[in-house]
């Protein structure tokens, strides 16, 4: 279902009589008003203008808008789809495809049932006994089915990629990745609300996965990315919303972002003990880091870093064991502290440097039981 309306200007009508509007102004408010709950109109209203649109495009559709009737072929300010993400088979072609009929500047307003949303549906519906049972039963066929390499094509062949489950973090990665931006959220109806603004072109990642294994892009030798191999400890798109999860909660304990929400419940049992490291052993056989060095970041992480610092740190190699497993940082100065000593040290003496290190790190891990935060 499709509502193109070339005037939104609710503003305009506000203290107008419904007697008194025209055909397209009454088509407006009602759209605008029976169309979405409360809260999100309140959203909507604290955080953008809606004189500032021109043209709007209301849809309820589970398909790429290249491909929705009445919606292909024409530019609009603004794009409301009252249809859940959840039972959009390709997310990000629906969100690539918004973004192409948006100029900059343009809103995207959409609706998803969160992971955490879907738990709390099911806590309230059935006995503890039952939802134990029922929660592990989606659990397995929702999030594991998919992820799974060999099994995955199955899965969507048979659900359509209807009712998926994602969670907030992966919402906005997704966002983020089809070149938008947070503008708010808000949680209504059972589900959660988002307005989103174009601040560019989308990624077109294709390298993006569910499973077990991910590919980040990391920053390595003379400033040249390479594709550094992990266990998944996050939400898919995480990476993308970092500079989001830094500018809302800052960093905390370990120089890391504080109160990270992208982490699994499974992934903080895995980077507490270093297990999501284990695939570089990849890329140190490839060559890409060397046993012993400073971790490879990625670009957001790298920018917090003083600039001549990251002049200096480009020029050396990164590691799959770095000091900071010898010397515990605080926070992000103390990190940059601790490489800074390795760092000055190795241009001295690379081999006895690295030797010594890489001891005290082991007697730090094995001995000292010291784990990751």
């Amino acid at each position: 279902m499709v509502k193109a309306i070339s005037s939104f200007k609710k503003t305009e009508f506000m203290d107008m009589d419904v007697d008194q509007m025209s055909v397209p102004q009454k088509l407006v408010l009602q759209q605008w008003e029976k169309g979405l709950p409360n809260e999100v109109i309140r959203m909507i209203e604290q955080m953008i203008d809606p004189n500032e649109f021109g043209a709007l495009l209301i849809t309820d559709t589970i398909v790429s808008l290249d491909a929705t009737p009445g919606a292909e072929g024409a530019d609009w300010e603004g794009i409301i789809n009252h249809h859940r993400l959840n039972d959009i088979r390709h997310v990000n072609k629906f969100l690539e495809s918004a973004n192409r009929h948006l100029p900059q500047g343009g809103y995207l307003l959409g609706c998803v049932e969160t992971s955490d949303q879907r738990k709390e549906k099911m806590m309230a519906r059935y006995p503890r006994a039952v939802y134990k049972l029922v929660y592990g039963l989606d659990y397995l066929v929702k999030r594991v089915w998919p992820k799974l390499p060999l099994l995955r094509r199955s899965y969507f062949f048979l659900t359509r990629g209807r009712n998926r489950v994602i969670s907030e973090m992966e919402t906005y990665g997704r966002l983020y990745s089809c070149g938008f931006r947070l503008v708010d959220s808000v949680e209504a109806a059972g589900k959660m609300y988002f307005l989103a603004e174009k601040t560019g072109d989308p990624d077109y990642n294709t390298e993006a996965t569910y499973g077990p294994f991910i590919k980040l892009r990391r920053v390595g030798k003379n400033g040249k990315i390479v594709k550094v191999y992990k266990l998944r400890t996050m939400a898919p798109y995480s990476e993308y919303v970092q500079q989001f999860i830094y500018e809302r909660n800052g960093l905390g304990t370990g120089a890391k972002f504080k109160d990270d929400p992208r982490i699994t419940s499974m992934g903080h049992f895995m980077r507490k003990y270093w297990l999501d490291e284990l695939p570089m052993i990849y890329n140190l056989i490839r060559g890409d880091v060397k046993f012993f060095g400073v971790r490879p970041i990625s670009k957001h992480y790298f920018s917090l870093y003083p600039e001549e610092f990251q002049e200096f740190r480009k020029k050396f190699k990164p590691g799959l064991i770095p000091p900071v497993y010898v010397e515990i940082p605080k926070c992000i100065e103390d990190t940059i502290d601790i490489e800074r000593r390795y760092l000055q040290a190795y241009e001295k003496q690379p081999f006895l440097t690295d030797l010594r290190y890489t001891v005290r790190a082991f007697y730090n891990i094995f001995i000292k039981m010291v784990r990751s935060y």
